[in-house]
């Protein structure tokens, strides 16, 4: 654990009101980034980012301050959102919606370009890239957000899936794949060219 995850947890053990304030400041933009990647959607990411934090503070309260001091925060809070992202794709399964919208969150997450040309390229390119992630099927776009976006180590994802370093490497290799096929199919170049 680094000294900034030390001095969390420590202050988790010591007073969870004022830890749990820090923990939201140094995760939020992780655990919000997560989840706006495999939805696709900024509404929904910020909906699924408040249960997520709403999970954790409930399970903290119930954590003695010993538990809380061993605590690895960020991977903690990603298991959660991951949880939390699954619950919210089988409870649509059950009511599935006829379109599902892509939001570019209002092009916050483009970087500050040269000019504006620039920026709506980035914009465009990112929403693609966003609109092409949502097609991927959910096992696949979870552990490629958390490899790529989260910047988790593979063993770190197969914690977080409760599965094996191997089946990580596959879910992202499958992924990744699957994501060139789909950006190459949007800019109607065939496969085979591409390859």
């Amino acid at each position: 654990m680094d000294e900034t995850a030390d001095q969390l947890t420590a202050r988790l053990a010591a007073d969870l009101d004022d830890g749990f304030t820090e923990l939201v400041r140094l995760h939020s933009a992780a655990v919000r980034g997560y989840l706006f990647r495999v939805t696709g959607s900024a509404a929904t990411a910020d909906d699924l980012g408040q249960d997520t934090f709403l999970r954790a503070y409930v399970a903290l309260r119930h954590y003695p301050p010993g538990r809380r001091r061993q605590l690895r925060p960020r991977s903690w809070l990603l298991a959660i959102a991951v949880n939390v992202w699954r619950n919210h794709v089988r409870a649509c399964a059950r009511r599935p919606v006829h379109a599902v919208e892509i939001d570019d969150a209002n092009g916050s997450w483009a970087e500050p370009g040269p000019g504006p040309e620039e920026h709506a390229m980035a914009v465009d390119d990112r929403g693609r890239l966003v609109a092409a992630l949502s097609r991927l099927p959910d096992r696949n776009r979870s552990a490629v957000v958390l490899r790529f976006v989260v910047g988790m180590s593979n063993s770190e994802v197969a914690d977080l899936q409760d599965c094996t370093v191997g089946a990580v490497k596959a879910q992202v290799s499958r992924g990744l794949t699957c994501l060139r096929e789909l950006l190459l199919e949007e800019t109607g170049r065939p496969r085979e060219a591409a390859r």
